[in-house]
């Protein structure tokens, strides 16, 4: 039986040494061979994570400051015998722990996706005959024979390719499917450079090949990427640990002045301790703002739907929060900053230089001459490199509601796009220029050739290749091309030769001895994935939120420098490739991630690295990725975002956000929705606190001096009651605010309560309490019964907090404006509710009856509404004051 092996490089090693080393041959494993190695190494399976039971998840998701923050206001108001408001205080619990548990699972269905990928079964080669075996069986020194529409098996040496295209887009990042060949290559090559290798969980394209495994379950490439996944903690949001330690100290404080409270009322006001509970209690329930987790939860939930209609799944509801504080946005490059179609953009014929317009497969753009002041001859001259490229192609395209789709290959479908600008129909064309035989494109010789009877009967070859083939085919002399290679290659452009070899005959057969002599050399074309124009404009409004944007790539560095460039990524974009990055350590990586925009041929690791380094500087991370190679970063970022349209299920399972259309626009978008999501939850708060405050400050106050309670306990109830569903909602529905993309990116640690929302706790709790202990006073001097004096109070604080909506509704700018005076269609909705409540509970029988409430003078309506308009103006002033004076800035 063979001894383990230990990790080799084994794309860096020849064929015999790789066969020498797995104890195998290219005739495969005898069957008791294969049971010793089956033994010995385990299945070739990715292993099931260890899972918690379900009773045990759930009941996890109470262990929070923040549950027994709800679970405390459910007490207290049960105590009163207010069980409406209990249980709806237990049902916003079970429906957050109904919901965590369900989202908890995530990770383990991520990594139920990788696992997903791996073929069910395999042809292979045992004691010396073809047999199908189930893909857990397979171990290394097993001969696997692998055809077009396969799933690779396991990580494979290559033996043997034969026009062998493997897409690889779900481990590497690459859009165009990798060539691959049996020969060696370099030690240090990148993962995407390994062209003797096939990795498992990658889909065969076309050709054949065999090839021997070398590594199985979790040593093969995709098996290292479940480790990773399971090694990667879910990190928890700011929102969360905000409201957490907001939960934890609110709790503690209100419980800490509540025995205080208690105590002072039997011992140095002479209550009886049943009415000082009761009191005591009531102002628990007052203060305490019960609604204000289901208020927040409402809030990300209309966030969730203004994102979606802006092509933006959420599947965890803190991440709308989370991308307002986002501070770096790690992207790739293919299908979300570029368009993920190829188009020429460059034709370089002997004396020529050709630019082409448009943007993808469209065919639309014009073909104009560079450096020379003759467009018409210059695209006259390369009508024969246009025919050539149309004719030697098997790919076609087609318009489908104003988008085109190319069926085949991405850079044979931007040749028939070029026709078509110059002017040619690709049918027509084809139909003159008959295809009698050809030579497929394969890895070894690295181009394609047809046959072709011309309108005019003679035959006609057509070549297109790499250009270093084509080049050494035609004779051409590689001295005078390759400066224009280089300069090709600098601005990122893939390049294809083209040749064409005129026939004295009429052939109807094509060999490769056709192409020994006689062939001339056309020319090249640069082919590009265009970035889309959208990406650039969303990228300068990132820039001007001071939002930065990193590109990681599995690309080569000068083809993502150059769409870098394009898209303004910065003033002069820096890269780096994986291999540099391999040679730094975790601290100079932490050093170095700055200042680097371009990060290029990266592997997993590699974006799981650049993540952590980057949170290392108590960044906000969001990362884009649709590969299985993509999970484990997606998992680690702050707000993890995958392709609805090329993202693989690992990557959509392991992130929080779903583009659906894969467009970086979106996520820009998207983050604009989350700053104002997190601007209504402070409005909510800076609503909430100093209303509740206001009912408490009047009430403790009494107990304090010793004067007759200006509320009752069912009052402070009947006004969280009416004004927590009203007004304390439709602050989530809040459009966004001028201005808001403009503003820099809050700190992921500031607290909830900045100190602008504590001074407005302060100074609208201290307001609202003079305005509630001022007419409370004055009715008393007026002679007024205690049930009327308290209507006035209770109204009173209504008004005020409806007038001190309209002030909160803009943090970061006044409100005295027309818009800010019309409010919104919700706002507007609720005050009509808020005033047809307090009428109801000023006039009707019944309420007199439960709430000892009594009717009120058209002048008390004039004084209260006064004193409401004498506020928000006052409030007005303080936030302008503020604005000028600096401090706003200082505090906010």
């Amino acid at each position: 039986m063979a001894e383990t092996p230990v990790v080799l490089e084994w794309h860096a090693m020849p064929v015999e040494e790789v066969l020498r080393a797995l104890q195998c041959s290219s005739a495969g494993l005898s069957q008791v061979e294969a049971e010793h190695r089956l033994a010995a190494y385990g299945a070739n399976a990715l292993p099931v994570g260890k899972t918690v039971h379900p009773v045990l998840r759930f009941l996890r998701q109470f262990n929070s400051a923040l549950i027994y923050f709800l679970l405390a206001a459910a007490f207290a108001a049960a105590l009163l015998g207010h069980l409406v408001d209990a249980s709806v205080i237990v049902v916003v619990v079970l429906i957050n722990a109904i919901v965590g548990f369900l989202q908890e699972g995530k990770a383990e269905r991520a990594l139920g996706a990788i696992r997903d990928m791996i073929a069910p079964h395999a042809t292979v080669l045992r004691d010396g005959a073809r047999r199908t075996i189930a893909v857990a069986d397979i171990v290394p020194g097993d001969i696997v024979l692998i055809e077009a529409g396969d799933r690779v098996p396991a990580d494979l040496r290559l033996l043997r390719a034969r026009g062998l295209l493997v897409d690889e887009a779900a481990l590497t990042g690459e859009s165009v499917a990798a060539e691959k060949q049996e020969a060696a290559v370099g030690e240090d090559a990148a993962i995407a450079d390994r062209q003797c290798m096939l990795f498992s969980g990658t889909l065969v394209a076309s050709g054949q090949a065999s090839g021997v495994v070398v590594e199985t379950g979790t040593r093969t490439q995709i098996g290292r990427i479940s480790k990773l996944m399971q090694a990667v903690e879910t990190v928890s949001t700011p929102l969360l640990r905000q409201i957490n330690a907001f939960g934890t100290r609110f709790t503690g404080f209100v419980l800490v002045g509540a025995i205080a409270l208690f105590t002072f009322a039997v011992v140095a006001r002479e209550f009886h301790w049943i009415d000082a509970l009761i009191a005591v209690v009531a102002l628990a329930v007052g203060i305490i703002p019960e609604g204000l987790p289901a208020v927040i939860t409402i809030t990300l939930a209309i966030g969730v739907q203004r994102m979606a209609a802006r092509n933006a799944v959420i599947r965890r509801l803190p991440a709308v929060e989370t991308l307002g504080v986002t501070s770096v946005i790690c992207s790739d490059k293919t299908g979300t900053l570029t368009r993920n179609e190829m188009m020429v953009r460059r034709i370089l014929l002997p004396s020529e230089e050709v630019m082409v317009g448009g943007s993808g497969y469209a065919p639309e753009g014009g073909l104009t001459s560079e450096g020379a002041d003759d467009d018409a001859a210059a695209i006259a001259a390369s009508a024969a490199i246009i025919r050539c490229g149309l004719l030697c192609n098997d790919a076609a395209l087609r318009g489908d509601a104003g988008r085109w789709h190319v069926d085949g290959d991405p850079m044979e479908g931007a040749l028939v796009a070029l026709a078509m600008k110059s002017g040619l129909n690709p049918d027509h064309l084809r139909g003159e220029w008959k295809r009698i035989d050809e030579i497929p494109f394969d890895a070894a010789y690295r181009f394609m050739a047809t046959l072709h009877h011309g309108p005019g009967g003679k035959g006609v070859i057509f070549i297109k290749g790499a250009p270093e083939a084509v080049i050494a085919m035609a004779g051409a002399d590689p001295r005078m091309w390759e400066p224009r290679l280089a300069g090709a290659a600098d601005q990122g452009e893939r390049l294809l030769g083209f040749a064409i070899k005129r026939l004295q005959a009429r052939d109807d057969r094509l060999t490769f001895a056709d192409l020994e002599s006689g062939i001339e050399f056309l020319g090249l074309m640069g082919f590009i994935d265009p970035p889309r124009e959208e990406a650039k404009a969303a990228i300068a409004e990132c820039r001007s939120a001071g939002i930065s944007v990193k590109m990681i790539t599995g690309d080569h560095l000068a083809t993502a420098l150059s769409i870098a460039r394009q898209l303004g990524l910065s003033e002069a974009p820096r890269g780096m490739t994986g291999a540099e990055l391999e040679n730094l350590s975790d601290e100079a990586l932490i050093d170095k991630v700055l200042e680097i925009d371009v990060f290029a041929r990266s592997s997993p690791e590699h974006k799981l690295r650049i993540v952590r380094a980057l949170q290392a500087h108590r960044l906000i991370v969001a990362m884009t990725g649709d590969g299985v190679n993509d999970a484990p970063s997606l998992k680690q970022a702050d707000v993890g975002t995958a392709m609805g349209h090329k993202g693989t299920e690992a990557a959509k399972e392991a992130a929080e956000m779903v583009l659906l259309d894969d467009n970086f626009a979106s996520i820009v978008a998207a983050v604009r929705e989350g700053r104002t999501v997190y601007d209504n939850i402070r409005k909510v708060i800076a609503w909430t606190l100093p209303t509740n405050g206001g009912e408490t400050v009047a009430v403790v106050l009494a107990i304090l001096v010793g004067f007759t309670l200006p509320m009752t306990a069912t009052q402070i109830l009947w006004i969280n009651l009416v004004l927590a569903v009203t007004l304390g909602l439709v602050l989530a529905f809040e459009p966004s605010e001028p201005g808001t993309m403009a503003r820099r990116p809050r700190h992921a640690d500031a607290p909830l309560l900045s100190p602008f929302l504590l001074w407005r706790v302060f100074l609208v709790s201290g307001l609202m309490a003079a305005l509630a202990l001022g007419i409370f006073f004055h009715a008393n001097g007026q002679g007024r019964d205690l049930e009327t004096a308290r209507t006035l109070v209770v109204n009173m604080l209504v008004v005020a907090e409806i007038f001190y909506l309209f002030n909160v509704r803009y943090l970061h700018m006044r409100s005295l404006t027309w818009r800010g005076v019309l409010g919104t269609p919700a706002v507007l909705a609720a005050i009509v509710v808020v005033v047809g409540a307090q009428l109801f509970y000023t006039y009707a029988p019944v309420m007199h009856v439960i709430f000892e409430s009594r009717p009120l003078t058209p002048a008390d309506a004039m004084l209260i509404v006064g004193l409401g308009v004498l506020l928000f103006l006052c409030l007005e002033a303080e936030k302008l004051l503020m604005r000028r004076l600096g401090w706003f800035e200082e505090l906010a």
